[in-house]
């Protein structure tokens, strides 16, 4: 592997972690607060929305016009970014539902509770298959539009990791494999871009990087819109999900004039 490979892979490691991090927040904090945690959400669709609509869906028709032409390159990079709406949108459907209660502090523990946080961890962990291909690959072509991703995804982690470790905790008593399930969840993200480069490496060309970048743009736009706002919303009803949201996109455009 080259120094390119390694860092793309590190960072996908690091954004797949932060499942742990939620976790450590719920374990070892009173009270989370959700002000913080919405604004987060919020900057963290903000910056995927707009790095997939104006770099990222730029860049699958940049690739794709000049391996098949102007008009043909951009009626394939539309079609593969709702390809990949549609892809991640049958997953979610297919998948139970990895959102939950972060301020969830039940009373009672038992193997119901106890199968609630498996549950999640698994959905979970389906989900941060795609997620790790969508920061690899891009990391892969642009390191620091890999980086940009990587945090927004790891901002995204830290509720999911919540939501697995506090049912555990509660059900067994122990911070040890509540922690330990969280975060086995979120590695899952680097098994899944170790899994698509092994798959692809061979055929990674301008054609295949573009059809990827505009999948990717339609599953980041996806996640944006059907879980980070939702879920933002769900735990803090304030202006500061849109105030995240904005700033989040300006933080984005700014950090891309820097590097034009």
């Amino acid at each position: 592997m080259d120094n390119t490979v390694l860092f793309a892979f590190f960072i996908t490691l690091l954004a797949g972690a932060a499942t742990g991090l939620g976790s450590i927040m719920a374990l070892f904090t009173k009270q989370t607060n959700t002000k913080f945690l919405a604004g987060s959400l919020g900057f963290s669709a903000g910056v995927m929305i707009y790095v997939s609509m104006i770099e990222i869906f730029s860049k699958a028709k940049t690739f794709l016009s000049a391996s098949l032409g102007d008009n043909m390159g951009y009626m394939i990079t539309t079609a593969s970014f709702f390809a990949g709406v549609i892809f991640i949108g049958i997953t979610d459907y297919l998948v139970p539902s990895a959102e939950g209660d972060i301020g969830c502090r039940p009373e009672n523990g038992g193997s119901s509770l106890k199968r609630m946080g498996v549950m999640t961890a698994l959905a979970i962990g389906i989900h941060n298959f795609p997620e790790g291909m969508v920061t690899f690959t891009s990391a892969l072509r642009d390191p620091h539009l890999g980086i940009a991703i990587a945090v927004a995804i790891a901002i995204h982690n830290i509720p999911e990791g919540i939501a697995t470790s506090v049912p555990i905790y509660y059900s067994t008593g122990s911070k040890k494999k509540a922690f330990a399930v969280s975060f086995f969840s979120g590695i899952t993200e680097p098994l899944g871009a170790l899994i698509g480069y092994s798959l692809l490496y061979r055929y990674f060309d301008d054609t295949l990087f573009g059809i990827l970048f505009g999948t990717i743009a339609g599953i980041m736009v996806f996640i944006s819109i059907e879980e980070l706002l939702p879920m933002a919303r769900e735990y803090e009803k304030s202006k500061i999900t849109v105030i995240g949201f904005i700033s989040g996109m300006l933080v984005m455009a700014i950090s891309l004039l820097m590097f034009l």
